[in-house]
């Protein structure tokens, strides 16, 4: 019996020291990732992000030493549906536990979405309701004039404390960026001006009632322009009217009436694209422009489930009215 005590002493020690070295392994990767001095860097994560990405970036980042021990950590205190979008500062002299706690914080910045098609007073009115505290709605529309179909409509984290100035450099440099460089080979191409192009497309916005018929809209209004044809859009008649208290929306129902309103926005009156655009377009619209469906239909309509019916001449075109829309 007194023989065999040394083999299980050493496999008593054997397994203490395992243990031991597995704790120490455990509470190590749970440590900062430096004890050095780290200034903070800025972490975004996005609206949706999944935790397993959030960890894997973290790691990247060289601002953990496991995105095994992060995810663990999140688990441990009941943090998964805790942890926030947003713009956070950390730094590699956090622990793992400090910078999963971090995350769950609110921050100084805030998403906002600008939708595709909303033109600029939309824009202006949604902004003034973000919390911005140094957003001024009037200073924001003084400083866009001239810039409607530029405002590029996007989602964006700003700081709370951004300025209209800095706000709209932000969707103007967005709109440079998203357009006039990753798109200047088409817009160097194409016979229209930006302007004409950035028009079209913010027709083709309002009236298409989702992305895969744009280019068939941009198709059927080429097609008008053309053979000199009014382009009859309802939109500009909307965007004349501006906002309806009665509808309470910057896009209130066009009336028959509304056809003979005096301004050279008014498709209706004057052959041409308007001056400029009536909204700010999103990429879709704008790619639609330049790469249109080939057809040779003059005339489209929306039935009451969306759905759109083309036609080549008038009589083909009274024929969908009376069959979808009566």
């Amino acid at each position: 019996m007194f023989k065999k005590l040394p083999k299980i002493f050493l496999l008593v020690t054997a397994s203490l020291v395992v243990l031991i070295v597995l704790i120490i392994f455990i509470n190590n990767i749970f440590q900062a990732k430096s004890n050095a001095g780290q200034q903070s860097v800025r972490f975004v994560i996005p609206k949706g992000q999944a935790l397993s990405i959030i960890a894997s970036r973290l790691e990247e980042e060289n601002l953990i030493k496991s995105k095994w021990a992060f995810r663990v950590a999140v688990y441990k205190n009941n943090l998964v549906n805790k942890i926030q979008a947003g713009s956070f500062e950390l730094s590699a002299n956090m622990n793992t536990w400090q910078i999963a706690q971090a995350l769950t914080m609110g921050t100084d910045d805030t998403w906002i979405t600008l939708p595709e098609g909303w033109r600029r007073e939309e824009i202006a009115e949604s902004l003034s309701k973000q919390g911005l505290n140094n957003f001024k709605l009037e200073e924001f529309l003084n400083l866009s004039k001239g810039l409607e179909g530029q405002l590029f409509p996007d989602t964006y984290l700003v700081p709370r404390e951004i300025t209209s100035a800095a706000l709209l450099s932000l969707l103007k440099n967005t709109f440079a960026t998203k357009v006039t460089t990753a798109l200047s080979t088409e817009l160097s191409t194409n016979k229209m001006s930006l302007n004409e192009v950035l028009t079209l497309a913010s027709l083709v916005q309002r009236e298409s009632a989702h992305d895969e018929e744009m280019p068939l809209v941009a198709q059927i209004l080429l097609n008008r322009l053309d053979i000199e044809m009014p382009l009859q859009v309802d939109a500009t008649l909307q965007y004349v009217k501006g906002y309806s208290k009665t509808e309470s929306s910057w896009w209130p129902d066009p009336l028959a009436e509304d056809k003979k309103i005096d301004s050279l926005y008014n498709t209706y009156k004057n052959a041409g694209l308007p001056p400029g655009p009536i909204c700010n377009p999103g990429i879709a619209a704008i790619k639609a422009v330049f790469n249109p469906t080939p057809t040779q239909a003059l005339y489209y309509i929306h039935d009451n489930s969306g759905k759109i019916h083309t036609a080549i001449t008038l009589d083909e075109h009274n024929a969908n009215v009376n069959k979808y829309l009566r």
